[in-house]
């Protein structure tokens, strides 16, 4: 079973309850936005999902692997971006790519398909020999991006990915995304508060207060609805 699967997933901060019983499905070649509000659960949803913290509530299955059973085979199908930059802003683009590649396990000639196929990816081959602090906050951005997919992941995760980035430089990563999705088949996972971020083809999850409101197509969820409407309506609706 490809793809990622999260099913009945629980984790608490002491008496506070961060998620509850969560479960959706993201199938390859789709980019599934999770949408949800600061505080929604977002990044502790990522926190098991890259086995940061673990919890013996749910289970997470990453490309057809447990992640609880077999996390070196789960965590290897991973992409990642967290929301905090990860660069080592000294080294220049593709040193920090070379460097990344290393860990997994991929030097000199063996490193360089990849690197070059994911600078390509990202329109970032022009910029492999800047130095990262030189870049603006969209370029980072895609350079981390094309960091994440060196090892050949079948599932990109992305935690709000665009924080602090203009419209222009959000618009054009979110761009690039959607597209990776489409032509290389990978699930992506994107989390946000953002609604713009949301394309009306995309699978759509709402996260609220540790709980799933929704799941689905996004333009099937909204109707004639506009999508900020449907999530203020969403989000303000009491639990029952």
């Amino acid at each position: 079973m490809s793809g990622l699967s999260v099913s009945g997933i629980s984790y608490s901060y002491g008496a506070k309850r961060a998620l509850d019983n969560v479960s959706f499905r993201a199938e390859p070649g789709r980019f599934c936005a999770l949408l949800g509000p600061n505080g929604a659960g977002k990044s502790t949803l990522f926190g098991l999902l890259t086995h940061l913290f673990t919890t013996s509530k749910g289970r997470i299955r990453v490309a057809g692997h447990d992640l609880a059973e077999t996390p070196r085979k789960a965590l290897a199908e991973i992409g990642v971006v967290f929301q905090q930059t990860t660069l080592d802003l000294d080294l220049t683009v593709k040193n920090n790519l070379q460097y990344f590649a290393a860990l997994h396990g991929l030097s000199g000639r063996q490193a360089g398909m990849p690197i070059d196929r994911a600078l390509e990816c990202l329109g970032m081959r022009e910029r492999a020999d800047e130095r990262a602090r030189d870049l603006n906050g969209g370029h980072r951005r895609r350079a981390e991006i094309a960091r994440a997919l060196i090892h050949g992941p079948s599932v990109l995760l992305l935690d709000e990915p665009t924080a602090g980035l203009d419209t222009a430089s959000r618009a054009s990563l979110t761009d690039h995304v959607h597209d990776l999705s489409a032509s290389d088949g990978l699930t992506v996972l994107w989390a946000t508060h953002l609604t713009d971020e949301v394309r009306a083809h995309d699978q759509l999850v709402i996260l609220h207060q540790g709980h799933i409101l929704a799941d689905g197509v996004a333009s099937d969820l909204t109707g004639d609805r506009s999508l900020p409407d449907y999530f203020l309506q969403v989000t303000a609706a009491p639990e029952s």
